[in-house]
């Protein structure tokens, strides 16, 4: 997709910007095509294809720095847009910690195929594409009379991005993603209106399940009949592999350098501490074969390598980069996760779902938010009441309340059920005692 010639325009552009005043340069070519379908109730509602190229360049001018992009890539153009951002750039603060990494820190090739790319993306037509999301949606119509709406979606994507900078990085990467989706809305008791979606993402055309997607939507649609809240209290929490992922995230976040250097950061010096429960070990792997997010290295060409984020629940890493790391005198690392992979237990969803005597199965949150800097939360939840480790009753309109340290150092189990169609490798996870808000 990235030319020769397209290459050979960034590293010229890296050239005259380093001629005209900067110390340094950072290049970033990105080139994409997309397509995206969506089908409401049978009928045709959205079609669109789209290819887009863009450079964004990173200066380093006197002590300071900016960031630009454009998709004017003619010599006479760039080459004003070069000289333009510089003069803008001059203008900004000095900040002696904006500089490009340690050259001794770059991925330097050799890795293997990472299997990312479909080399058949090109050859999906578009027919194609439309017979799959009618059928999801024909898997809906006329199936059950409460059925109000029924929408599916059909996108698919393949970017490629060429990075370079005066420090003597280059290096290329490319990826492909085609997902399906469904969506059904079913006439509840009186006003209510339950809604419910499945989905199915794949890096590869044949490996995207196909069938079956709008059947299962309504299936989770009709399953959410009858909801209603019930007494609050302590519960067990069991949290779908779908959900699990979000109650990563706020772990994460609070491990990036500008949380940690802004003090907004609940695992501020915490470093090298047991943080978590001693079951919990967490790793960054960015190389696994075939895993969204897998790569060699980092926006800055930084290379990437297995990392550790929390052992038996003590934090091992944050996420630093070269910016950070001279900000916060603290070692580089990466400066962000590829593929984060939780261990994983030896029960699936059943498993764990059958070993609750009284809990609530979290199959959604409804809003809510979380203190960044003391990890307190309040989320609204939608699931299902457990009793003696069978689902009980659809419930909705319930909070969970809490704090992401403590809530963690309850985790009982996770499961061994990471969704494919997720990104990373975060299966159920079974936590106890957790605060519910309902009647």
């Amino acid at each position: 997709m990235i030319t020769y010639e397209q290459r050979n325009q960034t590293r010229q552009a890296l050239d005259f910007a380093r001629k005209n005043g900067c110390q340094a340069v950072r290049a970033m070519l990105y080139a994409g095509t997309s397509s995206a379908y969506e089908v409401r109730d049978m009928k045709i509602d959205r079609l669109s294809e789209a290819s887009e190229s863009s450079l964004r360049l990173q200066l380093f001018v006197d002590g300071r720095y900016g960031s630009y992009s454009t998709n004017r890539l003619e010599k006479d153009e760039l080459e004003k847009f070069i000289l333009d951002s510089i003069s803008a750039t001059r203008f900004l603060t000095e900040d002696r910690a904006r500089c490009l990494p340690d050259a001794g820190l770059y991925y330097m090739g050799g890795g293997s195929d990472l299997h990312l790319l479909d080399p058949t993306y090109e050859k999906v037509q578009p027919d194609e594409k439309i017979r799959i999301v009618m059928r999801a949606c024909a898997e809906m119509t006329g199936h059950d009379k409460r059925l109000v709406s029924a929408t599916t979606s059909y996108g698919d994507e393949r970017v490629e991005r060429y990075l370079i900078d005066t420090n003597g990085f280059e290096g290329s990467a490319a990826s492909s993603s085609f997902s399906l989706s469904a969506e059904a809305s079913i006439r509840g008791e009186g006003e209510a209106r339950p809604e419910a979606y499945w989905f199915d993402s794949s890096l590869f055309f044949d490996k995207l399940q196909k069938n079956g997607i709008g059947s299962r939507a309504l299936e989770r649609a009709l399953q959410r009949l009858g909801q209603r809240k019930v007494a609050s209290g302590k519960y067990a929490m069991l949290v779908d592999n779908l959900n699990a992922p979000q109650l990563v995230a706020p772990l994460i976040n609070a491990l990036y350098g500008s949380s940690i250097q802004q003090k907004n950061s609940f695992l501020l010096g915490k470093k090298g501490q047991q943080v978590l429960g001693r079951n919990i070990r967490l790793s960054d792997e960015p190389h696994l074969c075939g895993a969204v997010g897998a790569r060699y290295f980092d926006n800055e060409g930084v290379a990437t390598r297995e990392m550790p984020v929390f052992e038996e629940g003590v934090l091992k890493n944050y996420y630093i980069d070269t910016y950070y790391a001279g900000k916060l005198d603290l070692p580089q690392t990466v400066d962000s996760p590829s593929v984060l992979r939780l261990e994983p237990g030896d029960k699936d969803l059943e498993g764990l779902l059958a070993s609750v005597d009284k809990g609530i199965l979290v199959t959604g949150f409804n809003g809510g938010n979380s203190n960044s800097s003391t990890g307190d939360f309040s989320y609204g939840v939608e699931g299902f009441l457990i009793e003696h480790g069978r689902l009980a009753q659809p419930v909705n309109e319930m909070n969970i309340t809490g704090n992401f340290i403590s809530l963690w150092n309850r985790l009982l189990a996770a499961g061994n059920d990471p969704h494919k169609a997720v990104p990373g490798k975060i299966p159920s996870l079974l936590f106890d005692g957790v605060d519910f808000s309902g009647l």
